[in-house]
């Protein structure tokens, strides 16, 4: 379900960023030759991005797709975090279970949601089955609870990291296809002057602005999906540490608990 989502959103971006090329960029009411496309009219930015060849649409699709996935990550890391502010959260749920107050624990994850609170509620859970179980010593308790926060962990940490590669990517073949754009821009560039055996400034222009805007849409790209990708990365280790902080706490409180 998770990849169908993915294969839809890379989809209709690449519909949407030919359609906005063709019908918008190249429309013909934007040239001063209709028919094959060539002279932009001066100051239509449009037209004259047009001009970059068919690769500028595939950088247009790259960048709608980045964008998609910020919002995406954004709304997934928000959801993570659960109903209320995850560490005033993990602050009372702490002081419940200090106090031995588990049912008041488990009561406050429910409330809060979100990957910290399941993560906090498998432990809790886990505690609450075996606390008076006689099969159980002190420290198979213990290590009992961590096998529920590791299984928790494994269910969470995907989530929170999910599609990070999909940016990651973007950053990469961003750049690598503007420069094969600006690579084919300047071999045409040099056809038209070797065809001609002339110097035609119309040809020119068209060879290196088709070099330039696949330079500019392939840096556009990367530079998206780079600050998206560090951002997030930062986002979800911080929130990472912020999980494996609570696990310690709460593994202390539960581990003096057993020892009384």
């Amino acid at each position: 379900m998770k990849n169908f989502f993915n294969i839809i959103v890379i989809a209709l971006s690449l519909l949407a960023a030919y359609l906005i090329y063709y019908l918008y960029m190249g429309a013909p009411s934007g040239f001063l030759d209709p028919l094959v496309k060539h002279q932009p009219k001066p100051g239509d930015v449009a037209a004259m991005i047009y001009t970059g060849g068919p690769l500028v649409g595939l950088l247009i699709a790259f960048i709608i797709i980045a964008i998609t996935f910020v919002f995406e990550r954004l709304f997934s890391i928000s959801k993570a975090k659960g109903k209320g502010n995850p560490e005033v959260f993990l602050k009372a749920m702490i002081d419940d279970l200090a106090a031995g107050n588990l049912d008041g624990a488990l009561a406050k994850c429910d409330k809060q949601r979100g990957s910290v609170a399941n993560v906090m509620r498998a432990a809790i859970s886990r505690f609450t089955e075996i606390e008076d179980d006689p099969n159980f010593t002190g420290q198979k308790k213990i290590s009992e609870v961590q096998r529920s926060i590791d299984e928790a962990m494994n269910l969470e940490t995907p989530l929170l990291e999910k599609n990070l590669v999909i940016l990651s990517t973007i950053a990469s073949i961003s750049t690598m296809v503007g420069l094969l754009g600006t690579t084919l821009g300047m071999i045409r560039a040099f056809q038209a002057l070797a065809l001609s055996g002339t110097v035609s400034a119309t040809q020119l222009s068209l060879g290196i602005s088709e070099a330039l805007y696949n330079t500019a849409g392939g840096l556009a790209g990367a530079i998206i999906a780079i600050i998206a990708y560090n951002f997030f990365t930062t986002k979800v280790d911080n929130f990472v540490y912020m999980i494996d902080e609570a696990i310690l706490n709460v593994t202390q409180i539960f581990t003096t608990r057993v020892k009384k």
